[in-house]
């Protein structure tokens, strides 16, 4: 690969992360339409890096090409919300459970490391935000992949996953949530060390109902539009 090539895609690749963090994190709100001009001025971007990497956004299930309403960032209704959260509830109480089977020593030493760092994170934010970064930094990414099932981690790491993170992360700005949230992901990490798959599998499943409450809450009383 000759150097252009190489730096044409460095280009477009931090174009995409750049989008992409700005859709988790409510920068470019769930509906928005977007054009390329705006873009490449609001973020200091090119046309080819933004374009490539409005295509992989578009594949993730974060952007809408619609026939002549352009490019939106993806929403989802409140009902639909809902019932992702019902899946997540379900799926990801099996992943708990089957992490806790299948993890190894050294993966939960990991998971732990991680949480101590996430602790740092939400320390320097002053308590007000926990935002995970995608892959292994994320907790849950950790907690799918630590399942050893195939099938099950394809499901909950595509584009639920993506689209689910856009969510998470504006909860996780609510006021007590950041530390409430570390405090149970470090429960389910604790059930996963001591080989607790039934424990382990309940905490999840409880700790993403009480995030589906809360959202529910949120709506209700207008502090959260969908």
């Amino acid at each position: 690969m000759s150097e252009a090539a190489i730096q044409t895609y460095t280009r477009a690749d931090e174009a995409f992360d750049c989008l992409q963090t700005a859709i988790v994190k409510g920068d470019l709100v769930p509906g928005e339409k977007i054009g390329e001009v705006e873009l490449c001025s609001r973020f200091n971007l090119t046309r080819g890096p933004l374009r490539e990497a409005l295509g992989r956004l578009e594949s993730r299930g974060l952007l809408v090409r619609r026939p002549h309403a352009g490019v939106k960032v993806v929403s989802v209704s409140a009902d639909e919300l809902m019932e992702l959260y019902r899946i997540r509830e379900t799926m990801e109480g099996l992943a708990a459970r089957q992490a806790a089977e299948r993890m190894t020593d050294e993966e939960i030493a990991d998971l732990h490391a991680t949480l101590d760092a996430h602790e740092q994170m939400i320390e320097q934010a002053q308590g007000q935000a926990y935002y995970q970064a995608e892959g292994d930094y994320d907790f849950h990414h950790r907690i799918a992949t630590g399942s050893r099932n195939t099938k099950l981690a394809q499901m909950l790491l595509g584009d639920l996953y993506y689209m689910v993170r856009m969510y998470r992360y504006r909860l996780s700005t609510s006021s007590g949530r950041p530390h409430m949230a570390l405090g149970e992901h470090r429960r389910i990490a604790e059930a996963i060390a001591q080989r607790d798959g039934e424990l382990a599998e309940f905490l999840m499943k409880r700790h993403i109902n009480a995030a589906r409450k809360n959202i529910e809450t949120k709506i209700h009383n207008g502090s959260l539009t969908i």
